[in-house]
């Protein structure tokens, strides 16, 4: 139920969550927090310019100058102020969001290259970077919020951009930072354990990727992975067109492995085959999301597999490196359970029974405990060696993350790993320990070129290190 108090009739020059920011003219959105509630700054808002408020809560006194707005969520408002604010860009463009736990970035990169490369003008939003057409914009979050986010797509439009591939991540659905946007397509990849630091069970995950599907309209489309159980409870109350892609099951969009390699994949899709040098049956899923969201934009399938075929990995993920003794690197970004089990899996079935696989696993600090056990024992039993290390630590403790990890392991499965905190140190020692045509897994961080340790940023690139102790051996 929206109260006012003040005058309507105002001009607004920008939208602040943070008081800080707050000038002259600007419209002050408080917003409950989990570590803080924006109503606490109200005033400050107020001393800092703010002529105009929304919030859940009006304040004990009034300001006669300034104009207060109540409303019931105000993380939720603040989305659609921000979209009304920047005159509604996502209209203007054709928005295609992924959620799901893991194939977001591998997905919307790979969408993103296709459609430059079919000569549109287009933009991405990721975890990796954002891009306006040919311009990189730094990404410091999966979703921006919801001001970054609006004024992002409005650039995109000014630019002249027809397509925008964004990921969209559970946190972002549930704090309302897309609310107000209108997508033409959304696709769900896949659904596993991850985040329950911040939904608490995984029934609360699953609805909050649930409410992007059940926002979309009737002229979008609504593009789910039939093989994940959860697929089509994504779509049980959606407006949108529903169609769904698999490799094990009937659906709208097929695709067979015919051959599966260390070098690539090749793959039966709508009656071609393609071949990748993208790896794992898990990118099988991926590339035929990519090809599913291209048909139903009206793509021409032959010129749409023919680029596909001609696409390098994403940074990060499944990345490889080769020594000259022939031991191989692979650097992914593999930070949940069922990811590390996807990405040692794949290693595990294209690897020759002469290869042995070493595992450098971290988890990451301020961030769900229940996955470390897990994570740990996936990578030792499914891994000829496994090195527990750091990760981004960030606020916490290493040495308690890492006896997290230990924490479900036997005395049997405890006896196969090696534990060095120095993230450098631990490839340095996986790298040495393996023999030649060997392979070293190094999982957690991707793309990441830093290390989080007590809330600072340090130099910190897997693949370089990595590099560097190939060319050492």
């Amino acid at each position: 139920m929206l109260q006012v108090e003040g005058n309507l009739n105002l001009a607004i020059d920008s939208i602040h969550f943070n008081s800080r920011k707050v000038s002259k003219l600007s419209l002050y959105v408080a917003v409950k927090g989990l570590q803080v509630d924006g109503h606490s700054f109200i005033d400050s808002a107020v001393e800092m310019g703010a002529h105009a408020i929304v919030c859940e809560e009006l304040p004990k006194e009034l300001n006669s100058k300034v104009t207060y707005v109540k409303v019931q969520d105000s993380k939720r408002a603040l989305g659609q102020i921000s979209a009304n604010f920047y005159d509604n860009p996502s209209s203007e463009l054709v928005l295609v969001g992924i959620t799901g736990t893991n194939g977001k970035t591998t997905c919307t990169s790979l969408l993103y290259k296709l459609y430059k490369r079919l000569g549109h003008k287009v933009g991405l939003i990721s975890t990796v970077k954002n891009y306006i057409h040919n311009q990189e914009v730094e990404a410091k979050f999966t979703t921006p919020d919801a001001v970054e986010l609006n004024q992002l797509l409005r650039r995109m439009v000014d630019e002249g951009c027809k397509y925008c591939f964004m990921e969209v991540s559970s946190h972002a659905i549930d704090q309302g930072r897309v609310n107000g946007l209108e997508y033409d397509l959304c696709a769900f990849t896949n659904l596993t354990h991850d985040h329950l630091d911040y939904h608490k069970t995984f029934d609360d995950y699953l609805k909050a990727k649930k409410q992007l599907f059940d926002g979309l309209s009737s002229e979008a489309y609504a593009l789910v992975n039939k093989d994940d159980k959860n697929g089509l409870v994504m779509t049980q109350n959606t407006n949108a067109e529903v169609k769904t892609y698999a490799l094990k099951s009937m659906a709208d969009y097929q695709a067979r492995v015919i051959e599966s390699s260390i070098n690539g994949l090749n793959l039966l899709i709508a009656n071609h085959e393609l071949w990748s040098k993208m790896v794992g049956g898990f990118n099988a899923y991926n590339l035929l999301t990519v090809y599913g969201i291209a048909d139903l934009l009206g793509e021409n399938s032959l010129d749409v597999l023919t680029v596909l075929s001609s696409l390098d990995a994403v940074r990060g993920r499944f990345e490889q490196i080769k020594s000259d003794s022939g031991k191989i690197g692979v650097v992914d970004y593999a930070h949940t359970p069922d990811a590390l089990k996807n990405t040692i899996q794949a290693i595990n079935d294209l690897k020759t029974n002469d290869q042995n696989l070493i595992t450098v696993i971290g988890c990451g600090g301020d961030r769900d405990k229940t996955k470390r056990p897990i994570m740990g024992e996936i990578a030792v039993r499914q891994s000829h060696k496994a090195i527990f290390t750091s990760d981004n630590p960030r606020s916490e403790n290493p040495e308690v993350i890492l006896e997290d990890m230990k924490s479900g392991l036997s005395k049997e499965l405890l006896a196969q790993v090696i534990v060095i905190q120095d993230r450098k140190e631990a490839i340095k020692t996986a790298c040495a320990l393996a023999g030649p045509k060997d392979i070293v897994l190094v999982a957690g961080k991707g793309h990441e070129t830093y290390q989080e340790i007590n809330g600072e940023r340090f130099h910190f690139d897997d693949m370089e290190v990595i590099k560097e102790q190939f060319q050492n051996q």
